[in-house]
Formats: C-alpha cells, structure tokens, sequence
C-alpha cells in the first residue's frame, strides 16, 4: 500500500482498517511504514509505503474489488498514471499462484524491481519466494537501492490500527 496525498499515515491505516473489517479477510500482518521517493511521475510529494499480510477466502479477482472499492471509499481519482493518491492498493501476490488477466497480473509485474515494495515485505517474511522464478526476495539487487527511509516501527496489526 503506499500514500502521498494529504494525510498519508492516517489513509493507510484506514485502509487496513477496512481490510480488517471485510467479513472474508483476515490481516495477519503489517510491515514497519517507509517513506520513499515517488517512482515513474517523480515531480509528487514521497509515499509512504507498508506491505499486509492477509488470509482470505475471496477469489484473487474478489480481493481486487475489495481493494479497489477501499481506494474509492477513500478518495482515490486515477487521473494520472503513477500520479498523487490518497491510497494505492496493489496485490503482490497470491499464495504461490500465478495470475495472467487484463486487468490483475500476480505476482505483480515490477514489484522485484522496486525497494519500496521488497523492503516492507521482506520485514514481513524474509523467506518469501517469487512463485515464477523461485528465488528469495530478500535477495533481489532492488532492494538495496536508496531512497526508502524507515518513518514508523509497527510491531503487530493492532498496534498499527491504534489512533496516533
């Protein structure tokens, strides 16, 4: 999830929130929260960007709705590719499958590529492996690029949902 619009911590947290309370999901997991530079569109305030880890009984398909209809609930306009969002929801992975539709590609085409994903992820399971080429995240040369910056600790899910 990343954020650079407006209040980035408080839209993040809304959105797990919502997550958690979606009768078919269940958050295991919240990484730490990184600030970082804005990739693709970089003339944009920086993100701030956390990994969850979930348990769901929805389809991939129904996880994207779900996600989607949280971004809209809030405040998400998609006006410009890679531009300013109050929340962006993007799904890494499922489970170890492979997905190829026009409109979801799991594992998430650039997300080997981007520290701003691998770091939060990692915190959350170093021993994750790419479901296509099997190797570990954790040893992907993005992940020691520059530019990700720990903002805030977080220990646990319900630490994370606490009001600031």
């Amino acid at each position: 999830m990343g954020s650079n619009i407006g209040n980035r911590l408080e839209h993040l947290i809304q959105a797990v929130r919502l997550l958690h309370e979606h009768a078919a999901i269940n958050v295991k997991n919240v990484s730490s929260v990184y600030e970082t530079e804005p990739v693709g569109l970089t003339e944009q305030a920086k993100f701030l960007n956390i990994a969850v880890e979930l348990e769901t009984s929805l389809e991939a398909t129904e996880l994207l709705s779900a996600c989607q209809f949280i971004e809209n609930k809030l405040g998400r306009m998609r006006k410009i590719r890679w531009g300013p969002r109050t929340v962006d929801l993007d799904i890494l992975l499922y489970n170890n499958d492979q997905i190829q539709l026009e409109h979801l590609i799991i594992p998430h085409l650039r997300m080997a590529e981007r520290a701003f994903v691998l770091v939060p992820l990692v915190e959350i399971n170093p021993e994750l492996k790419n479901p296509v080429s099997g190797e570990l995240y954790r040893q992907q040369p993005a992940l020691k690029e520059e530019g990700i910056v720990l903002w805030k600790k977080v220990a646990c899910v319900e630490e994370f949902l606490q009001p600031n």
